[in-house]
């Protein structure tokens, strides 16, 4: 997205002490940024929804994974099982892994990234350095 771009849509998502995702459309491209929010199981995020529905990229808070998750109710995060359900149900295109644990080793985070791109074909882990285009 270039110069001129403006978000489209804010949304509120649960996280303690607030947190706003947004999306951002331009030239006929949008992207969905979504990090600080915490998951219900079983129930799709109807804002997050509404954010990456048919989005080209889809950047969301994948700090855990499923197993994980009971353990860190309360914390304001997610999984990346959760954003590939999203993203599937909204029809989004390439997803990006985005908020890591900061406790993960990087080759943790690399195992999560090949779980992920298996789960989901096309899936970037975001890093320092690494440049998309929609």
């Amino acid at each position: 997205l270039g110069a001129g771009a403006r978000p489209q849509r804010l949304r509120r998502l649960r996280h303690p002490g607030g947190a706003v995702g947004f999306r951002i459309e331009w030239q006929g491209r949008s992207v969905a940024y979504v990090t600080d929010t915490e998951h219900q199981p079983g129930a799709l995020d109807p804002a997050v929804l509404r954010l990456a529905r048919d989005t080209d990229i889809f950047i969301y808070d994948s700090n855990y994974t499923d197993e994980e998750f009971p353990h860190r109710v309360g914390w304001g995060h997610s999984t990346w099982q959760e954003w590939v359900r999203l993203a599937d149900a909204a029809g989004a295109r390439t997803l990006v892994l985005f908020h890591h644990d900061p406790w993960r080793s990087d080759a943790q985070i690399d195992m999560i990234a090949q779980a992920a791109a298996a789960a989901r074909p096309g899936t970037v882990a975001a890093a320092e350095g690494v440049v998309l285009t929609a």
